[in-house]
This record gives structure tokens, sequence and C-alpha cells, in this order.
């Protein structure tokens, strides 16, 4: 099982009709993430806050880091930068990291970069001897060396919510409400984020007609996100189905469907929801041995998503 791939779908769609507006999501946009127990308080946060932490997600775990690792780069930024990629800071303090170009984290362009500055950090918390071992505040100032040592163990809990989602522990713990306000999603750019975000865990096949230059044009798109292998726990299905619905708004997703729960851009307000065309159409999560997945989040196997192709 640990060697197996989650496989998604992309099917592309026609003018994002207008009926969706007037029959969905009225509410402002947010995200919000919750625990292993669905009746838990959730955790709210924006949706640059959520794609960032998606973002810092995928980064450690393919490079094969346990989710403990996860957590602890997820509650420095939620200290550093509240989840946002700031241009200002602190003398020359920038990113979701608030990384100094002078004290060698790299180049002003680099530490804005948040796939580069995740890795950074990660690069230096991994040096620290069982660092998984230590307090979460400990292993954030070993790396970050700030002047407020223990203001990072204040988000621990919620950075704790937001790895178990976005490693893909907890199935359908990560929702956003888009507000109906979809931008055209583009194939060649989900590609690239894909294969920036999964360093090469990520493998695309495209269709004919699926729009390669711009987000116009019809067909499907094929994804499979391989297992991160190192130390990382992951499930790529619902990793990737998380990390999709994270960054919905900045893709274009409309649309994920994953393991017999359906997420719509147009009804987002409503969450995952079961997915009623599973069982009748193919799209039912299977996984290697052939036998259908469950909403445990424990199979492998299709997750579906629809782009929007154009907003006119």
């Amino acid at each position: 099982m640990r060697g197996a791939s989650a496989t998604l779908v992309l099917l592309g769609v026609g003018v994002y009709a207008l009926v969706h507006y007037e029959s969905g999501s009225r509410s402002e946009p947010h995200c919000a993430v919750r625990g292993e127990d669905p009746d838990s308080e959730p955790h709210t946060l924006s949706p640059a806050q959520a794609a960032n932490a998606a973002v810092i997600a995928a980064v450690g775990t393919s490079r094969g880091l346990p989710e403990r690792a996860v957590t602890i780069a997820i509650a420095t930024a939620m200290q550093e930068s509240s989840l946002r990629n700031l241009d200002y800071g602190d003398r020359d303090s920038l990113g979701l990291f608030q990384q100094r170009p002078s004290m060698g984290w790299g180049s002003e362009e680099q530490v804005t970069d948040p796939v580069y500055a995740a890795g950074a950090f990660y690069d230096r918390l991994v040096e620290i001897p069982a660092y998984e071992e230590l307090p979460l505040t400990e292993a954030a100032q070993e790396v970050q060396r700030s002047a407020f040592p223990d203001e990072y163990a204040k988000h621990e809990d919620n950075a704790t919510l937001l790895s178990g989602a976005l490693t893909g522990r907890v199935p359908g713990a990560l929702s956003c409400v888009t507000g109906n306000d979809p931008r055209a999603g583009d194939p060649a750019e989900l590609e690239r984020e894909l294969a920036a975000d999964f360093a090469g865990r990520a493998t695309v096949e495209r269709s004919e007609g699926s729009g390669s230059d711009s987000g116009s044009g019809s067909g499907e798109l094929t994804v499979a996100l391989a297992e991160a292998g190192g130390e990382a726990t992951s499930d790529p299905g619902w990793e990737l189905a998380h990390w999709l619905v994270a960054r919905a708004g900045q893709l274009g997703v409309s649309e994920v469907s994953w393991d017999g729960l359906r997420w719509e851009s147009a009804r987002s307000d409503d969450g995952w929801r079961e997915d009623s065309s599973a069982d009748g159409d193919g799209a039912a999560a299977t996984d290697d041995s052939g036998e259908s997945g469950n909403s445990g989040g424990n199979s492998r196997g299709t997750v579906r998503l629809s782009l929007v192709t154009s907003t006119e």
C-alpha cells in the first residue's frame, strides 16, 4: 500500500453556468479545518492562508518528512506572518517565515517564494537532533532564533489541525467557501504548481482538447500523486484533494471528488458532501487490489475534479 499512487482526473468544463452562481455560495470566502472529531471546533482562516499552509505541507511531505515537521513549520509561519506571504517585516525580514536575506536565508525573491521559503525552513529543522521529540516552540526557536521564543506554542493546536488535513491523515477535514467568484483554471498552470509543490511526485497526462496554453477547451487531465516515502505517512488521495480545495480559488478548481465525497465551488457552503455519482459512474475510489475505497481515507484510487474553463 505504501508504494501505491493516488490518481486524479481533471474533467474539463465549458462555460461556468450562471445558474451555479444563482444557486451557490453567498458566504464570505474562507476556509475551515477540523480534527478527527467531526463535532470539534473548527479553525477558520482565509483562502490565501489555507493555500500557503497547503504549500508548506506539500513541500514537507514531498521531502519525506513526518507530519510533526509539517506541524512545526505551519505553526512557525502562523506566528511569523499569520500564514501570509509578506513583502515587509522587521529589518529585512520577508515572506511566510520572515526570513532575512542578510542572515543567509536567500535572496529577497527566494524568501518570498513559498516553496523556497518552506524548503529553507525544513533544511534547518532537520539539522536539529531529535527535533520531533522537542516541544514545538523549542524546535521552532532553534530554527528561527526569535526574540519571542514562547509565542510559537500558542499555534500548535491549530497547526496540528492543518497538518492532519493537509497530509491526508484526517479525511474531509478541510473545506473552503469560495464566494462564487471563480477564475478560469489553466491546466498548464495547475501542472506547474503541482510540480513545484510536490517536487516530482505528481505525474500529469493530458488528453486531447484539455487546453494546453490557456483555460479554454474541454477534456481530461490525469494526475498521479505518488507516495512520499521517507518518514512521511501522508495519504496521497486526501493530501491531494485537500491541496486542491485549499488552492481552488487560485487555480480555478470548481469541483473535487474523492473517496465517495464531493466538494463543489458553487455549493462550497455545504463543504464535503456525499458523492451520489461515485457508485454509478466508476468514480468510486479503488486501491491497488481493486477493492472499493471508503471515506476513512485509507484507499488509493481516482480523484476527479473540474476546472473552470471560462467565466464569461
